[in-house]
């Protein structure tokens, strides 16, 4: 596999992006074998906020998250062509095979392993770096709606700056949640895969990532 891409559930705050960035995608695939691991989004969100309104485990909170990806990696099925949604990594890897784009919905195979913590520090980034190890994929992509990993929020703080390349250790060493979870860089030192975090309202990243040219993004290196 060359490429897992996790495409996060907040790009669809930008419908038209998201259903350009499906399209590109549905296209690559054809060129490139990779899969899709989806984000959670707003299903995730409503995960969220029944975790903090009732007294639910952790535990409960972490499947009912993964059940979220489901049901988002659905709906990218539903705008994404050349597409075909995936429970298992062996029917994955044939659909990638014949030029076809998987969207693998990862609570079969997440709940049948169990291999993460059951923590709000391990979203769909985790999930989809332990995917792209079972895989052996050379690159784990994360697709979301900023240019890549900052020293502060870009959203809130305009003087935030884009990091380029940083490393596994200083990740870790911020003990922060950035635009990526706070678990990653556990996953990423254990699989030791190259990873890159693109704004996906630029599809032409992500092509530029595939072919290893440069282009706007931040680079996680081990």
């Amino acid at each position: 596999m060359v490429a897992v891409i996790k495409v996060g559930g907040s790009l669809a705050e930008d419908s038209a992006s998201l259903i350009t960035l499906c399209q590109k995608l549905g296209t690559l695939a054809k060129f490139y074998r990779m899969l899709i691991v989806p984000g959670g989004g707003k299903f995730a969100d409503v995960v969220r906020e029944f975790y903090r309104n009732f007294d639910v485990s952790e535990t409960v909170a972490h499947k009912m998250a993964i059940l979220s990806m489901d049901q988002f990696g659905m709906f990218l099925s539903g705008i994404t062509p050349n597409s075909q949604t995936a429970y298992g990594l062996e029917e994955a890897r044939s659909l990638s095979s014949t030029g076809i784009l998987p969207i693998i919905l990862p609570s079969k195979l997440m709940f049948q392993k169990d291999p993460l913590k059951h923590s709000w520090n391990v979203t769909s980034d985790s999930i989809a770096a332990y995917i792209a190890g079972l895989l052996l994929a050379k690159k784990l992509i994360l697709v979301t709606d900023v240019d890549g990993i900052f020293t502060e929020d870009p959203k809130k703080d305009l003087n935030a700056k884009m990091i380029k390349k940083l490393s596994v250790n200083e990740l870790l060493d911020w003990n922060k949640r950035t635009s990526v979870d706070k678990f990653l860089p556990r996953m990423l030192l254990k699989i030791r895969i190259d990873c890159y975090v693109v704004n996906g309202k630029h599809p032409e990243r992500i092509k530029a990532i595939l072919e290893d040219k440069k282009t706007i993004c931040t680079q996680i290196i081990i």
